[in-house]
């Protein structure tokens, strides 16, 4: 609907050449409204089938990995239930012991991937120290992180944002970059975080690359919806740099 009055001029009267600017300007602006819900309804869906991914990806983990090892708890409980000597007793229950262990440290991997406690409780920065010391001895990847965001804590939804972005470039180095070194750098200055994570590995052309490739496009959604913006350096041979900046409220 458009609501036109109080013409200026001598002549307060509307003409023809009046309704047509304004048949104009409505349609264009019913074209940039469908557009916007158009972009909108797109965004959703890519946030949904990520989700739906990562829940997939999360429950074959759990059937796979934690199912199975809670099968072989149960196997190790029959074991020291027929032991017949002391000695034999002991060898189950210590294999029991272990399995009992690496199924709890699979959990906690699964809860961290979540939503990571530390995140609520400490802030951002331990929240990531906890995520590269499990990254490095899982990968045997180096990283150095160097954090200087003064004692304020984060708003909990930029926090949340830099947290994933990390973990999913982390996440890429593994599965692509075969690097040996990681750097991880925050800053806050000026108003705004940035985040910088560079790597040693083998780099690839940007321009080969696909507009969704490496989780780039789900980055940066999750960047926009901050008002933040993401950047992506690399070059065969050169490593990889990936810089994100967010402005506080």
């Amino acid at each position: 609907m458009i609501i036109v009055h109080d013409k200026l001029g001598s002549d307060p009267r509307f003409g023809d050449a009046d309704l047509r600017l304004a048949e104009q300007f409505a349609a264009r602006a019913a074209i940039a409204v469908d557009l916007s819900r158009r972009v909108a309804r797109d965004s959703l869906r890519r946030v949904v089938v990520g989700q739906e991914l990562e829940r997939q990806r999360l429950a074959r983990e759990l059937h796979d990995e934690t199912g199975q090892a809670l099968t072989s708890i149960l196997l190790g409980l029959k074991a020291v239930e027929e032991a017949r000597t002391p000695t034999e007793t002991e060898a189950a229950a210590e294999q029991l012991r272990e399995l009992v262990v690496a199924t709890l440290q699979d959990v906690r991997r699964l809860a961290v991937e979540l939503r990571p406690k530390a995140l609520d409780d400490f802030g951002l920065v331990v929240a990531l120290e906890r995520l590269v010391s499990t990254f490095s001895e899982t990968t045997g990847i180096a990283v150095e992180l160097e954090a200087t965001l003064g004692e304020a804590r984060l708003p909990a939804e930029v926090a949340t944002t830099l947290y994933r972005i990390l973990q999913e470039a982390l996440t890429n180095i593994v599965k692509h970059a075969r690097a040996r070194k990681v750097s991880i750098v925050l800053v806050r200055r000026d108003g705004k975080v940035t985040a910088l994570v560079e790597d040693d590995g083998e780099g690839f052309d940007p321009d080969a690359l696909r507009a969704d490739g490496l989780g780039l496009l789900g980055m940066r959604e999750r960047v926009a919806l901050v008002d933040g913006r993401l950047t992506l350096e690399s070059a065969a041979g050169a490593g990889t740099t990936l810089a994100v900046e967010v402005p506080l409220p």
